[in-house]
């Protein structure tokens, strides 16, 4: 960080830097690196100080009286005419979005100051500012109202982390100075602002350098020539937009002030609110505050569907068959070898080693997706507390309570580590993806029984535009290399959305499974985000961790150490004899779910039931026999199962015709046999024969339990919850409802549902907000009560959704809220 941030060595306090050369070695480690004396950055820090603060106040007296008419008339301007106000007063400004990160990667990445740090200074330095935002109609108001409206002192930190690509490249070289601090926090005017401190004068100076309070005096620099520009920038801007009024006559009493105008918000803009949206404009707004209840809500949410993932697994056949053959349709298997060959397992009639291999996927997955955003979950919720508790007493220039940087440390390690896991899932899926496969090739195995796959590039491959654009993204992920370290996965994922929102040909190219797995990168690189900008702690970041990494290590490897033993428990060799009951042939889950209930279709629902049921048993008991108990706290819940069919009674009605159950009576309820909940991996829970609904909820641990009689669940009994009262929605969302919670007795042909329709019914019941997070993911929150919140995913890559996939966000409405189809009536009747 010497070279790259202004240097100044930290060896062990300034009394042990005296006879020790560190201008030579900062030149000798980067030659572009200038070594100024105390004078010369004195002169510099105090005139460029003087002039962000002559700039902010001009531009504050400006917006006090103006800003309504800058808003309004920002807004009627074409875009050719924002971009002459704009090129006007920046004539060089980029074009694109993140010009810093399109510079790295046409100067094939760090290359040095000597190379591409002058020609692309400004795309390092500011690279928020760019024509693409810039031009649209909400940015540059919002910039203008952040900078006009608070001290330069708020966005000292943040404007020096926008320039981390630059500075971690190397093409941003700020000048050197040992022995000296520079302060920005805490500064309260011109004269304090820049302050150069030298270690051997302040008993604190040397500490607020290490700990990173304060600056280096080249990091301190870098921040004020930024802002200077900047401010200035803006205070132009105003003067074209007002160009009738002269310059000198902006500020004069001639003008009163007004109150602050108000800018819409994204929800009454669009109607929806966006997390993507919300990130795109951060950088123009006031740095936020580490927002502890959003981390909490979108963990929590991502939890409750890694539940209901494992449930659906386990109680749904037919999505039990949909997520095999996804995860089939991923393996690096069916990529061709370099001789054009196919892969061994694929080549033996039943291909069992190849569907063991699946299985076992299918399985470990739903258990680490649960486990872990279990624990993610866990470690916010101890976070949201310790904020909570400490946010009156937080200081800017004070360190954070211990307690709550050993928090911090222990998350952002949980969180990285989660990345990883996910970063190897797009790698080993995403080559042998079907949009993508034909671009791969493997290298022929050694022998047949080897479980190792080398995949590279095809050779010559001819890819479209397009895709030109979206695989280097996806490539700079799964690396996971020293281009990802530099630029920040962050910024990465920020990218590859809206390359994905603005391209509806790159969507195309991504499978649902890959789309899901971006969904949850980019949830959790938001959680890493949040805290990166948790300024100026986030500096001290490195420096705090010296001490304790050791320590957080040790305990996630004694935390993560079952989720090893279940993927060991979990290979080909122990599934050898599970495989068959997993496989999906001769229609072993073939699921009629859409048809009415008539005899023939009752059994075959209960016969794929049946057949899941033994294949899961299997599953258990394999796990159970190789880890044995594995204690965590769950939810022990409940199946829904088809009974056995009663022939209705004959009624002059229905005489004649074929007799037909209403499926609203037909449900049965039994435990869920699962390795997650505590349920019998040896015994098979014999089937319930009441139609009484049983919902519960417990604590335990991940054991055998006792066969249970029939007619009793094991379950602590949970409070039902309150009847719905009536919803009356329009006809468009009636038409919703009924799919969702698909009746065939009523309904005869179940149709799909268009997303945009699902969203309309969700908000129109006036019962959810809908938020669009990152990639397919939407987020619903309840506007009453609990304000609990519930995820789903947008098809893909087409806007509808399927029956059978309607009919599964019914039962998870229906489970989280106690939703059922009769409580929604259509208005007027």
């Amino acid at each position: 960080m010497l070279a790259a941030g202004g240097g100044g060595g930290v060896d062990g306090g300034p009394g042990d830097l005296g006879s020790f050369d560190h201008e030579a070695l900062i030149q000798q480690l980067n030659p572009a690196v200038h070594v100024a004396t105390p004078a010369e950055v004195r002169k510099e820090a105090h005139a460029r100080s003087r002039n962000v603060f002559a700039s902010y106040e001009t531009l504050r007296a400006i917006l006090f009286r103006h800003e309504l008419t800058i808003q309004k008339r920002w807004s009627k301007k074409t875009r050719q005419q924002r971009q002459k106000v704009l090129l006007d007063t920046w004539p060089d400004m980029p074009a694109s979005h993140r010009p810093d990160f399109e510079a790295f990667r046409r100067t094939n990445r760090a290359q040095g100051l000597s190379v591409s740090g002058h020609l692309f200074k400004s795309h390092y330095t500011w690279p928020h500012i760019n024509q693409e935002d810039l031009l649209k109609p909400k940015t540059l108001p919002l910039l203008l109202n952040a900078r006009g409206r608070n001290p330069p002192v708020s966005f000292a930190a943040a404007d020096f982390e926008s320039m981390h690509l630059g500075l971690v490249s190397k093409n941003l070289s700020p000048v050197f100075l040992n022995c000296y601090t520079m302060a920005l926090h805490g500064a309260r005017d011109a004269s304090e602002y820049g302050k150069l401190v030298a270690w051997d004068d302040h008993p604190d100076a040397f500490d607020w350098m290490v700990s990173r309070k304060q600056y280096l005096p080249g990091e301190g620099l870098v921040v004020l020539e930024a802002q200077e520009k900047l401010l200035q920038f803006l205070v132009d801007c105003c003067s074209q937009i007002l160009a009738e009024i002269p310059a000198g006559d902006l500020t004069s009493s001639t003008f009163p002030v007004q109150p602050e105008p108000r800018l819409k918000t994204e929800k009454e803009s669009t109607g929806f609110d966006s997390l993507a949206a919300m990130a795109a404009e951060a950088p123009y707004r006031v740095p936020a505050k580490l927002d502890m209840k959003r981390i909490e809500s979108m963990l929590g949410s991502r939890l409750v569907a890694a539940e209901d993932h494992q449930w659906a697994l386990r109680e749904d056949p037919a999505y039990f068959v949909e997520q095999l053959i996804e995860i089939k349709e991923h393996r690096q298997e069916l990529i061709k070898d370099t001789l054009g060959a196919s892969h061994p397992t694929l080549k033996i009639i039943d291909q069992k080693p190849l569907w063991a291999r699946v299985c076992g996927t299918i399985a470990f997955e739903a258990y680490l997706q649960l486990e872990s955003f279990l624990e993610l979950h866990r470690q916010a919720q101890i976070l949201r507390l310790l904020h909570d508790k400490y946010k009156d007493t937080i200081s800017p220039t004070e360190d954070l309570p211990k307690e709550m940087m050993n928090a911090i440390l222990k998350f952002r390690h949980y969180l990285t580590q989660t990345v990883k896991g996910l970063l190897s899932q797009l790698r080993e899926s995403l080559v042998a993806s079907p949009p993508w496969r034909s671009y791969f090739v493997r290298q022929p195995p050694p022998d047949s029984t080897t479980t190792r796959i080398v995949v590279m590039s095809k050779p010559g491959a001819n890819m479209s535009p397009i895709e030109k654009q979206l695989l280097p993204l996806l490539r700079l992920l799964w690396e996971d290399g020293q281009d990802l370290f530099f630029i920040g996965l962050p910024l990465v994922v920020d990218e590859l959305g809206r390359l994905l929102e603005i391209e509806p040909r790159a969507q195309d190219l991504l499978s649902a499974r890959i789309a899901s797995i971006i969904g949850d990168l980019a949830i959790v690189s938001q959680c890493i985000a949040q805290f990166n900008l948790f300024l100026p702690w986030a500096r001290g970041y490195d420096n705090a961790l010296v001490d304790r990494e050791e320590g957080i290590k040790k305990e996630f490897a004694e935390r993560t150490k079952p989720w090893g033993a279940v993927m060991a428990a979990l290979n080909e060799r122990n599934l050898a004899q599970v495989v068959k009951l997993g496989t999906p042939s001769d229609k072993r889950f073939a699921y009629p779910v859409e048809k009415r209930r008539t005899k023939q279709n009752v059994e075959a629902l209960r016969q794929a039931e049946q057949n899941l049921d033994e294949f899961w048993a299997a599953v258990d008991r394999v796990v159970y026999t190789r880890c044995g108990q594995l204690a965590g706290p769950t939810q022990r819940r409940v199946m829904r199962r088809t009974p056995e069919w009663v022939e209705p009674a004959t009624t002059t009605a229905n005489s004649g015709k074929e007799a037909v159950l209403d499926p609203e009576l037909a449900d049965l309820y039994k435990p869920l046999s699962t390795i997650y909940i505590g349920e019998s991996a040896g015994n098979k829970t014999p089937a319930v024969t009441s139609t009484t609904k049983s919902k519960t909820k417990t604590q335990g641990s991940l054991q055998p339990t006792d066969s249970l009689p029939a007619n009793v669940p094991n379950q602590e009994p949970h409070e039902e919850p309150e009847a719905p009262v009536s919803v009356h929605v329009d006809g468009r969302s009636f038409k919703v409802f009924r799919t969702l919670f698909f009746n065939p007795a009523v309904t005869s042909s179940p149709g799909e549902i268009s997303w945009t329709d699902f969203l309309h019914a969700m908000t129109s019941t006036g019962l959810f907000m809908a938020e669009k997070m990152y990639g397919s993911v939407w987020q619903f929150e309840r506007l009453e009560g609990d304000q609990s919140r519930i995820q789903f995913h947008e098809p893909h890559p087409r806007g509808k959704i399927r029956f059978t996939t309607a009919r599964r966000y019914g039962r998870r409405l229906n489970r989280a809220f106690g939703w059922t189809g009769d409580m929604f009536v259509l208005k007027g009747k």
